[in-house]
């Protein structure tokens, strides 16, 4: 299943002319794009590329021309790319894409690639017109950018709180170095920035919710400007709010509105939400986790999710799911999330609540065990941090993950109800006896009519006889193991043996009374 995506047009309007420029569409611009991948010389040159196969567009970081060529047309073998994004690209190489079926889009030299494919995948991720009802207007930074700009009429930039800039509506020939250089991710000029922190800007838009006049400084080619900080609700009681960002309008040769105060203060409280909301939700990455790993209740073909993770469909996977034995760490994903991906550059993490679960793809078992037991240990040393783990390994191919992860939950729920039972770190294959024994006295107890009511009154009157019994038939009737066990002699055994036969009116020789028993015991011990 791949993203539904943004429209190529779509996309290069969101990145502004101040980033891009379209060369040539040889399929048009409404072909959709819902993932970038990156191509250095070195990808190409040692054939490495071929792992971003699946993604709709692609950067050329510093490829010669000739490599460039040659990847277009190979890559066009396996699939045409939707667009080639490079900068200064030749006639040649815009004639090879064209005649592949691919866009080519000029990147402004002095732009960094990384601020670049960091606002392609914003894009792409949070975009409000991309016809996925779980990306909405109400989490699109670009859309209430340019909403601003077109109804006060300026050029407005959303930083965040280090001010990079996270959207930003269209720009024209009046836009200045500030602005331009702010969108292509370089520096602004240190002139201007140090006018700006001299005259206590920076910390008016920090302290307050009101809106900052920006003077016009022609010798510095600065154009005057519009700010207001943006303000998210505090983390607790009594605590100021959170500086999240800003909001710049620079003015051109039209006035702004008479109400574009007004209009300003309304967009930091929409971007403060929106920004929440971001915050809050998952990327498309992982959602496609999720997905795979059945934490969502959306539909998903394993292999297409698989596939658009760039993950195998061949060979066998290990998945481990991780859980907290006391108090929960609030980065405990994040953490995990950097192990495995040093332990494996592929490996692919998801959360849901206090679990984090990390699958591995063509992992072996003792690789991975081994990998657990360290990370547990150097985050105990680390972060004070106690985690539990249980390994489903020879995961068989992306329809299996979902399983697994169901597998590997049962082991934790198990471990959460008797931690004694189940080590810190476990495979199902270990922990399959206790988890069913488990499960089966958890439904037991759960329906009164499964226990039998003779062993629910032996064990609210009489405790002493109720553990006698349990520890004799967990020893198989055997008197003297159940004496060592209860720490009595073994004639107190065989008087509180016979007195439980008379009480319960029975015999202890019967198999499926043993069971009966045994099972209600366990399940009274628990809720007792």
């Amino acid at each position: 299943m791949r993203a539904v995506g943004v429209g190529l047009g779509q996309l290069l309007l969101a990145l502004d002319a101040t980033l891009v420029s379209l060369v040539d569409a040889p399929r048009g611009l409404d072909l959709p794009v819902g993932s970038a991948a990156l191509i250095d010389s070195d990808d190409v040159r040692l054939g490495l590329a071929a792992a971003a196969g699946s993604a709709d567009v692609f950067f050329l970081l510093g490829v010669a021309d000739d490599e460039a060529r040659r990847w277009v047309d190979n890559q066009a073998r396996e699939r045409v790319p939707v667009a080639i994004f490079a900068k200064e690209p030749s006639e040649r190489l815009v004639a090879a894409a064209v005649a592949a079926g691919s866009a080519v889009v000029a990147v402004e030299p002095r732009a960094r690639w990384e601020r670049l494919y960091q606002l392609v995948n914003h894009v792409l991720e949070h975009h409000g017109d991309r016809g996925d009802p779980v990306d909405d207007s109400g989490t699109d930074l670009f859309g209430l950018a340019q909403s601003l700009a077109d109804r006060i009429h300026g050029m407005v930039s959303i930083e965040n709180a280090q001010s990079h800039v996270l959207a930003y509506s269209a720009s024209n020939d009046e836009a200045d170095e500030l602005r331009r250089l702010s969108i292509l991710g370089r520096a602004g000029p240190p002139e201007h920035l140090k006018w700006i922190g001299q005259w206590g800007i920076f910390d008016a838009l920090r302290s307050s919710g009101e809106v900052v006049r920006v003077a016009e400084r022609p010798e510095l080619g600065l154009r005057p400007r519009l700010a207001i900080g943006i303000h998210q609700p505090p983390a607790g009681p009594r605590r100021p709010p959170v500086f999240a960002g800003a909001i710049w309008v620079q003015r051109g040769s039209q006035p702004l509105a008479e109400d574009a105060e007004d209009m300003l203060r309304g967009a930091a409280v929409l971007a403060a939400r929106i920004m929440l909301r971001l915050a809050a939700r998952p990327s498309t990455h992982a959602r496609r986790v999720q997905q795979l790993l059945g934490l969502t209740d959306e539909a998903a073909d394993a292999a297409a999710v698989a596939h658009e993770l760039g993950l195998s469909a061949d060979g066998s996977a290990a998945l481990v799911g991780w859980d907290t034995v006391r108090t929960p760490h609030p980065r405990i994903a994040d953490v995990l999330a950097l192990s495995a991906s040093a332990f494996r550059r592929d490996a692919q993490v998801a959360s849901r609540q206090s679990r984090v679960y990390v699958l591995l793809p063509q992992t072996q078992t003792r690789s991975v065990t081994s990998w657990v037991r360290g990370t547990i240990g150097s985050l105990r040393a680390e972060l004070g941090v106690e985690l539990r783990a249980a390994i489903a390994a020879s995961v068989a191919g992306p329809a299996g993950v979902a399983a697994a992860r169901t597998e590997v939950d049962r082991v934790l729920d198990s471990a959460e109800r008797h931690p004694v039972s189940i080590g810190r770190v476990t495979t199902l294959a270990e922990a399959r006896t206790t988890v069913l024994l488990d499960e089966i006295v958890t439904l037991v107890g759960a329906d009164q009519r499964l226990v039998d009511p003779r062993i629910r009154d032996l064990r609210a009157h009489d405790p002493v006889l109720a553990d006698t019994l349990r520890t004799y038939l967990d020893s198989f009737g055997d008197v003297g193991t159940a004496a060592r066990t209860l720490q009595v002699h073994p004639n107190t055994v065989r008087y509180r043996v016979r007195r439980i036969e008379k009480l319960l009116a029975t015999s202890l020789s019967d198999p499926e009374v043993r069971l009966l028993f045994s099972l209600g015991l366990r399940a009274t011990e628990r809720s007792a």
